[in-house]
């Protein structure tokens, strides 16, 4: 961990803060902090920048309740630069939207962006939508029966693929069930935020249980 003393803020006595949701790995934002924002940020656990436009301090969320928690404040190699990852309680742009970062500039026609979000938000669309033809749209048709159905067969094409120690196929299966489970989390109205949680909580647990093991 360096200091605070360390960082090297502006001629202004600012330095750059890119917000990054902890969850789906999106920049919400880019605001600025000065020493005293961040001093109080470290301090609350909870995003403090300093508004240029205003010339003061600005705890976001105190007025509309969008927080945001702080996980973890990381500097760049020239320690001029933060990136801070958050969990956030609301939308992060003051226009509402879930990331400041709205407006498409390019876009390869080749390399496309992929995140599990980015999946669970595409089968959301087709349950509401309902395109002629999509597979997607069939199961969310026949309803959680056959959803169901579709879960249980993957996970035995994991199982026999795994058993056969074939990496490929393994591979191959597990996309398969993740999709179908996504299809089943959609159902259901489980986002990808609950299975975060769920897995974060696991991962603390574990980790007190291996210190308890340590200091026996």
């Amino acid at each position: 961990m360096i200091n605070i003393d360390e960082l090297k803020f502006d001629e202004k006595g600012l330095i750059p803060a890119v917000v990054v949701d902890s969850i789906t790995k999106k920049v919400l934002t880019v605001a600025y902090m000065n020493k005293e924002s961040l001093e109080i940020s470290i301090k609350k656990g909870l995003n403090c920048f300093y508004s240029r436009s205003r010339d003061e301090l600005w705890l976001k969320g105190e007025t509309s309740g969008n927080y945001q928690h702080i996980v973890s404040i990381t500097a760049d190699c020239d320690n001029d630069a933060l990136v801070v990852v958050v969990e956030k309680d609301g939308p992060a742009c003051h226009k509402g939207t879930d990331s400041c970062f709205t407006n498409p500039v390019w876009e390869s026609d080749e390399l496309h962006e992929f995140s599990l979000q980015n999946l669970y938000d595409m089968l959301v669309g087709r349950k509401i939508e309902k395109p002629e033809g999509s597979y997607t749209t069939y199961l969310f048709q026949k309803g959680i029966d056959k959803i169901l159905k579709k879960v249980g067969e993957e996970c035995t094409e994991v199982i026999i693929a795994g058993k056969a120690d074939d990496k490929a196929e393994t591979v191959y299966e597990l996309a398969d069930l993740a999709y179908h489970a996504m299809v089943l989390m959609v159902q259901m109205g489980i986002s990808v935020e609950d299975v975060h949680r769920e897995l974060a909580s696991r991962h603390i647990i574990d980790h007190k249980v291996k210190q308890e093991k340590m200091t026996k």
